[in-house]
């Protein structure tokens, strides 16, 4: 059997397999792959939080590097999230032609976002990360990590931005080694550079930019091989206004989360240090790591569901695209809950994890339950919002990623300390956005899911 025919099966597959099993099959190995992926950064956190002596300053330095690390990652989600669930769109219609233009121009926008964003942090590095809630004290650790972290964007932008269009043709497996690969020699490399060279976050840095660069010569490996029923072309790399635009509608959503998330670090690093100090700033650090535990595998699960609705949407086949969106609803909400559930219970065994000093473990074992608490709710807008853009339902998934993270979260992270003048307050902004815009998104969802399913099989 010729490697046609195989990519062909993978892809009819989606429309003809038990759903459930199916699911099981495509996001499995798409949750491992996140899970590993978080442990790039997750990794890099524990051992520079346990570095002797400066371990807490450099886990806050680190911390102050996430808001770009974010904004790095968004713009390759704005690719990923986005031409994605529009190749398997045109895959469900049996237009690969418009399937490949798509990802041939994302590989493009890669390459334009990558040469944009090195060129304005590099320039700006020192004012925003003093702005960001840096110190004297704190901002040489932030400065190594982030200026040897940069020099690897090209290889995040591909990685991810790149792995979803392997996942779209029915690839999960393919998709998973990838970022296993990358990660198992983060896991390898970190401890040599940090402790064994005695590079301490520079070490860090250097060993994440290689296993990134690792994975990024995978994908591409993949992308332009006989196996890949979507593959790169040069031909149709030149910019084409239409497909970009396309790309774009779907994307911004998902891109504004990431933005966004960039945003609510910076805000709440720049209050927890003018209410607080160093030690808060680095709880939020802490925080936001537990806060990844809990979302990325549940959102990598549902990117790996995707390409499933997106096809079958595609085929217009409404019971397949039902059935699917209620088991990722169901499983989203399980996961968050329990995930969530436990971190509230157990505050101080998750800070552990992340520093041996004892004041900021104490310190976060009081703030870790206010601000996980929303979270147990947040699998229901995981499900639907996933949901959304794998039907193509773009403004509908931008608007409860504003909800979230523009109109609520923001905004409260801000009024909440000036009106109290207390710095506790501010981990309070998190659950009352994640609930309210979770019941929103779920209310939406469910009032529009037969006036979606009119749009099933559309050309």
């Amino acid at each position: 059997m010729n490697t046609s025919t195989i990519s062909s099966n993978s892809e009819e597959r989606m429309g003809t397999a038990p759903i459930f099993k199916l699911m099981l099959s495509m996001g499995i190995p798409t949750f491992v792959a996140q899970l590993i992926n978080l442990l790039y950064n997750i990794v890099d956190r524990i051992y520079i939080g346990h570095i002797p002596e400066v371990g807490a300053a450099s886990l806050t330095g680190i911390g102050l590097c996430l808001p770009i690390i974010t904004l790095v990652s968004a713009f390759s989600v704005f690719v990923g999230a986005g031409g994605a669930p529009l190749a398997s769109i045109a895959l469900g219609k049996g237009d690969r032609d418009k399937a490949q233009r798509i990802l041939s121009n994302g590989v493009t926008l890669l390459i334009i976002f990558t040469v944009i964003v090195m060129a304005v942090i590099y320039t700006l590095k020192k004012p925003l990360l003093y702005f960001f809630g840096a110190s004297d004290a704190t901002y040489p650790h932030a400065n190594d990590y982030l200026s040897i972290y940069l020099i690897g964007t090209i290889f995040v932008m591909i990685t991810t931005g790149l792995n979803t269009f392997i996942t779209a043709q029915g690839q999960a497996k393919t998709a998973m080694a990838s970022v296993l690969i990358g990660a198992i020699c983060n896991i390898i490399l970190d401890p040599i550079f940090i402790f064994a060279l005695n590079l301490g976050i520079k070490g860090a840095a250097i060993a994440t930019v290689i296993s990134q660069a690792i994975s990024a010569a995978w994908v591409i490996r993949f992308l332009t091989s006989d196996k890949a029923s979507l593959r790169i072309s040069a031909q149709m790399m030149r910019p084409q206004g239409k497909l970009i635009l396309s790309i774009a509608a779907l994307g911004v959503s998902p891109f504004i989360m990431q933005v966004t998330e960039s945003l609510i670090t910076i805000v709440f690093t720049h209050g927890l240090q003018k209410y607080g100090d160093d030690l808060y700033v680095g709880s939020f650090t802490i925080l936001q790591s537990i806060m990844q535990i809990i979302f990325i595998p549940m959102s990598g699960f549902s990117q790996g569901v995707q390409p499933i609705i997106s096809y079958n949407y595609g085929r217009g086949n409404v019971a397949r695209v039902k059935k699917t969106c209620t088991i990722l609803i169901t499983m989203s909400i399980i996961v968050s809950f329990v995930l969530a559930g436990a971190a509230f219970l157990f505050p101080s065994m998750a800070a552990g994890i992340f520093t041996s000093d004892e004041a900021l473990k104490a310190l976060c074992a009081k703030v870790l339950p206010i601000y996980i608490f929303g979270m147990m709710f947040f699998g229901i807008q995981n499900g639907c919002q996933q949901s959304f853009i794998s039907m193509g339902q773009a403004g509908k998934s931008l608007i409860f990623a504003l909800l979230r993270k523009v109109i609520l979260i923001i905004p409260l992270a801000i009024i909440l300390p000036y009106c109290t003048h207390s710095v506790m307050s501010i981990y309070y902004a998190e659950p009352i956005s994640d609930i309210v815009s979770a019941f929103s998104c779920g209310a939406t969802f469910l009032l529009t899911f037969k006036s979606m399913m009119k749009g099933a099989g559309q050309k």
